[in-house]
């Protein structure tokens, strides 16, 4: 029996550019979109302790031990700009500033909680965290 021919399109020498802003009519994926914005070290844990209610950077940066000040200054931007934590600065000395989460960011929060249950049951052994 005799196999049928394909037809083949000629290929590109030229490699594809990737797409660094898609618009909402392109093809789109939630997913791909909310791992580039939370998919950082340390994001998901500055979104729990924001969780909790308003911190200052010093409260977050003992309760996420381990992140250096650079690194949770990069994460608290980046969440600002994205819309997801708002920060408020009070003047005096020292200067005081208090991040707290968006509406945005609370809506994130499920997500972290979801992460976090899967971690107990399949990663971890009797330990437990709560948001």
């Amino acid at each position: 029996m005799r196999r049928p021919e394909l037809e083949t399109a000629p290929l590109s020498t030229a490699s594809p550019k990737p797409e660094r802003h898609r618009s909402p009519s392109a093809s789109f994926c939630g997913v791909e979109e909310a791992a580039r914005i939370l998919g950082d070290k340390w994001t998901l844990v500055v979104l729990r302790d924001l969780g909790r209610g308003p911190r200052h950077f010093s409260d977050l940066q003992i309760s996420a031990a381990g992140i250096s000040p650079r690194t949770l200054v990069s994460r608290l931007r980046g969440l600002e700009q994205q819309g997801l934590v708002t920060r408020v600065r009070f003047k005096g000395l020292p200067p005081r500033v208090l991040y707290s989460l968006t509406d945005k960011g609370r809506d994130a929060l499920p997500v972290v909680e979801a992460l976090r249950d899967y971690g107990n049951r399949w990663l971890c052994t009797g330990v437990s965290d709560s948001l």
